[in-house]
């Protein structure tokens, strides 16, 4: 018995071992012809492709319709770097972090970016928390000054805060996404800084390469098929070579501030020679909408964000700026209202549900 047990393992063991031989084999056949040169990897069928960008397409058609760029409006959030979540300022303009801005409905994003220069000073006063390396960071105002107030700690990186954008636009594959820079950098520590966003070059859209001055704002179906999704724009003019464009240019915008009793409801341009009814061949500048005070609080922004802000739209500003209706809607503290039924958001929804 024992006898015929050995024989059958020995001829176990060897089948087991031709078994082995054959898919070593077989493996190193694979290999060759898979690192053979001038041979091509196997590519999907061009039906295949097609279908997916067929797909891709009506998508982006059922989403956007037949509306370009100049036509659609977005909700947008003042300084919306300045909030509770992301990290700990004392006075802020948002309540939410940038990420959970995007999440609720906020298509475009105000930020502010300065050149901080690391400070032992600060390292050593601050026991260790305030160690930063020399960066382009999100502060209001000087970035050394008061903690809190014009800045805050933990320090908010521009590139961290670009990124967590495109990681969102990486997720939702049908939304576009603005944004809009009061620029304190040179444009080279801009570039750097940029240069590190993981996926930005993808997402990025270039008007100068969609000819837009010469052909007007793109559908934005055909923004979304061809991924080119996140707008950048600057108050600083020498950056247009990286994607980023000189706001003075490209838009119209109304002085921002509705005063400190929020009163001051007339739309008046904030670039006197550009004014909000401007008019370009074959040219349509996007128009930007800022709707705040001097100093946010959430009392003030409840009483602005409802009927005043609807109001102002139909009766100052649209009038202003020769029967446009606004693209881009700043506000403080966007999830709030004056109970009228009236939000931002659903304000700039009628805004895009309008003909």
């Amino acid at each position: 018995m024992i006898g015929m047990n050995m024989l059958r393992l020995r001829r176990s063991g060897r089948t087991s071992l031709v078994c082995l031989l054959l898919l070593a084999l077989l493996g190193t056949a694979t290999a060759a012809t898979a690192s053979t040169p001038g041979r091509s990897p196997v590519a999907a069928p061009a039906s295949v492709t097609a279908s997916a960008g067929t797909h891709a397409a009506g998508a982006a058609a059922a989403r956007w319709g037949e509306r370009r760029l100049d036509e659609v409006a977005f909700l947008t959030t003042h300084n919306a770097f300045t909030n509770y979540e992301d990290s700990r300022w004392s006075s802020v303009n948002q309540a939410e972090s940038v990420r959970h801005q995007l999440d609720n409905g906020v298509r475009g994003i105000s930020l502010d970016t300065h050149w901080y220069e690391r400070s032992t000073w600060l390292c050593v006063i601050s026991f260790g928390s305030d160690c930063y390396p020399s960066d382009v960071y999100l502060c209001h105002g000087d970035c050394k000054t008061f903690a809190g107030a014009t800045y805050a700690l933990p320090r908010q990186s521009f590139h961290g805060t670009m990124q967590t954008l495109v990681d969102f636009l990486a997720a939702h594959p049908q939304e576009v996404v603005t944004v809009f820079l009061e620029d304190y950098v040179s444009a080279g520590q801009l570039q750097q800084s940029l240069g590190r966003v993981r996926g930005l070059p993808e997402l990025l859209f270039r008007a100068d390469e969609w000819g837009v001055r010469q052909h007007g704002w793109p559908k934005v179906a055909d923004m979304v098929t061809a991924g080119k999704r996140l707008l950048i724009f600057s108050d600083r003019s020498d950056r247009e070579h990286l994607g980023v464009m000189y706001d003075r240019s490209w838009t119209v915008s109304n002085y921002w501030s509705l005063g400190d009793l929020g009163n001051d409801l007339a739309c008046v341009s904030r670039w006197p020679d550009v004014p909000l009814d401007r008019r370009e061949p074959g040219f349509r500048r996007l128009f930007t909408m800022s709707h705040h005070r001097n100093v946010p609080t959430v009392l003030t922004a409840a009483l602005d964000n409802g009927s005043k802000l609807r109001n102002r739209i139909a009766e100052q500003c649209r009038q202003a700026a020769g029967g446009r209706t606004p693209n881009f809607v700043s506000v403080d503290f966007h999830r709030l209202s004056d109970g009228s039924g009236h939000t931002p958001a659903s304000i700039v929804g009628e805004l895009n549900a309008s003909p």
